[in-house]
């Protein structure tokens, strides 16, 4: 037995529960580099707490899912916000729920448009890295530092995320 739920458009207003879109949208904050180059300037608010926590990068190499994809499990990360940032220009899927309880809640799935990466809040329940082409290749930005921050949920009824 499952459930299902249909993948989305990963837009800005649609993830704000969740945390932040990272995308070049509309004109650079700035230009730089004697005008040759946009900046768009500080996208998202990285959060950790804990002694000693501190922001560092690290490049995962998921393999490569397909929809549709059984959620079978959620994690979230209770000391510090998590970004991803795909090397290459494919899309992948997102997958986030609120809290309920202390466990998660109804997850929405959400297909990101090549050059669009995601920052997870923290606390924030979560699916795994899918991404959807290969190389499944990302840059990471997390908390780095002592303490458990890594909490999983297990669900007793997956769910069967399908294309939209």
């Amino acid at each position: 037995m499952s459930q299902s739920i249909t993948t989305e458009p990963l837009a800005v207003d649609a993830f704000a529960p969740y945390g932040e879109v990272l995308q070049v949208a509309g004109e650079p904050d700035k230009l730089i580099n004697q005008g040759l180059c946009g900046r768009y300037h500080d996208l998202a608010g990285l959060d950790f707490i804990g002694d000693g926590a501190r922001a560092g990068i690290s490049i995962f190499r998921s393999q490569k899912r397909q929809l549709p994809y059984r959620l079978e499990m959620l994690e979230r990360h209770p000391l510090g916000s998590q970004a991803f940032l795909p090397m290459t220009h494919q899309p992948f899927l997102v997958i986030a729920a609120p809290d309920d309880g202390g466990k998660p809640g109804r997850p929405r799935a959400f297909l990101t448009q090549p050059g669009q990466g995601i920052n997870f809040a923290r606390n924030v329940w979560h699916g795994v890295l899918t991404p959807l082409s290969d190389p499944g290749l990302f840059a990471v930005v997390d908390r780095i530092g002592d303490g458990d921050n890594l909490e999983e949920h297990w669900l007793d009824i997956p769910y069967d995320v399908i294309s939209g």
